[in-house]
């Protein structure tokens, strides 16, 4: 512990409003001190912007309860679903980042930190330079000069502001990677949302592939910003997930296997683990993603944590347990899924004046646990 002490000591504190960074003994940090703090996720928090300019004047109202309750940060899509959702970006570029100006301006406004996902889709930015899925895999593809390209706009646009808390690559990446039954499960065709009318082997994406698309992505933004935290946005690994990598089978992961795969999917400079909690095998895993996340200095992100559908006693009592359990495993950082999303009003959806409007409180009441826990 006391070597801990030293190495947080003496490792450069960033500057006021310098977001999420990690200590040289992998501690999570805000501004420069320990922190530990539960966020929501805001998936269209800018995406919705895309399609409606006028979404810029919700702002405030997105923003307000959130810093009532003392929640500190919001996860959020910074790009568009799919392809077609990159035409303001390809045609205007000025208006693109305009919006996305607004939703940072607004977040500093309230004092909500965010963490910005920049490639939300994992097949959407290959569709756009007409490649296929595992061009992720080639560092000379036009895929990652693209990813490049925007990752650059993002980083140096907002490098500075406090609002911003951390870089993040995409959303669960690396769950359809390497997948025994692949051509059953090959990113979806709308093409009239600008995807390609057929999908191939081509399609067909593994680990490997997708780690070197994330660490392309981490190596540019560490170029960029030196010290803010690098998340992949992933799941745990699949519970077979070590072995659909060295022998596309099923067969489950021993606990050795999942940390192998847990640590091969967050490779540097990514310096922050990531995972969910829904299921059940999510919540048995915790405890040996929290014993990898030391061995490895990587701190702990559960990207996401919800329980779906109507709110029951039962329901409420699973969340409860899952907000106990992050807890009590000292996770640094989780987000609930998912805040103002009328998309999903039938499931997930938690609003203040919902039905759901309990778990948000919920939240903030752990907030101020950890807040005390801290003095």
């Amino acid at each position: 512990m006391v070597l801990g002490v030293l190495l947080v000591a003496f490792t450069a504190s960033p500057a006021a409003g310098a977001g999420l960074s990690v200590s040289l003994d992998g501690t999570l940090l805000l501004d420069g001190r320990p922190y530990r703090g539960f966020g929501v996720n805001g998936y269209d928090l800018f995406a919705r912007t895309l399609s409606d300019p006028g979404a810029t004047n919700q702002l405030d109202a997105f923003f307000r309860p959130l810093a009532d309750r003392g929640i500190p940060f919001v996860r959020f899509a910074a790009c568009g679903y799919w392809p077609a959702d990159w035409g303001l970006y390809r045609t205007n570029r000025e208006a693109h980042f305009a919006r996305l100006d607004a939703v940072v301006a607004a977040a500093r406004k309230h004092r909500i930190g965010l963490i910005p996902s920049l490639f939300w889709h994992g097949p959407t930015l290959s569709d756009l330079v007409g490649e296929p899925f595992s061009a992720w895999g080639s560092t000379n593809s036009r895929t990652h000069a693209r990813m490049r390209a925007y990752t650059a706009e993002v980083v140096r646009r907002y490098r500075d502001s406090p609002a911003v808390w951390a870089w993040e690559f995409g959303n669960e990446h690396n769950l359809p990677a390497d997948l025994p039954n692949a051509a059953d499960h090959r990113p979806p065709v709308v093409p009239a949302l600008g995807t390609p009318e057929t999908r191939t082997a081509a399609d067909d994406i593994t680990l490997a592939q997708f780690r070197t698309g994330l660490k392309a992505f981490a190596e540019e933004v560490r170029r960029l910003d030196p010290a803010r935290a690098i998340l992949s946005g992933n799941a745990f690994p699949r519970v077979s997930a070590w072995h659909e990598e060295h022998g596309h089978s099923w067969t489950r992961d021993t606990p050795e296997q999942f940390a192998e795969a847990f640590a091969a999917d967050h490779p540097g400079p990514v310096d922050v683990l990531s995972g969910r909690l829904y299921e059940e095998s999510d919540g048995t895993r915790l405890g040996l993603a929290m014993k990898t996340s030391r061995a490895l200095r990587k701190p702990l992100f559960i990207g996401e944590f919800g329980v779906p559908g109507a709110m029951t006693e039962a329901s409420r009592q699973r969340f409860d347990a899952m907000l106990k359990s992050l807890e009590a495993e000292a996770v640094p950082l989780a987000a609930l899924w998912v805040y103002a999303f009328p998309s999903q009003d039938a499931d997930w959806n938690v609003t203040e004046t919902n039905a759901r409007a309990a778990l948000l409180d919920a939240v903030a009441a752990a907030n101020r646990r950890l807040s005390s826990s801290r003095q």
